[in-house]
């Protein structure tokens, strides 16, 4: 796992949230899909990170940002 990689796998996420994985696969998949709507592409099982921290409301500023 690579904290400058474009997207975050399940156990990142799971990590992050501190919730199981198959919890992270229905965050993923919705927030994948908000990201298809606004027509961007999407990889199945991973989410865009600053997407990710931006819907979390995470107010670290290194992460979100």
């Amino acid at each position: 796992m690579s904290e400058n990689s474009i997207f975050m796998r399940v156990d990142e996420v799971a990590e992050v949230l501190d919730v199981s994985e198959s919890y992270v696969y229905k965050i993923i998949k919705k927030l994948n899909k908000e990201l298809a709507e606004k027509g961007k592409i999407v990889v199945s099982g991973r989410v865009n990170r600053k997407y990710f921290y931006q819907r979390i409301a995470c107010t670290d500023k290194t992460e979100g940002e």
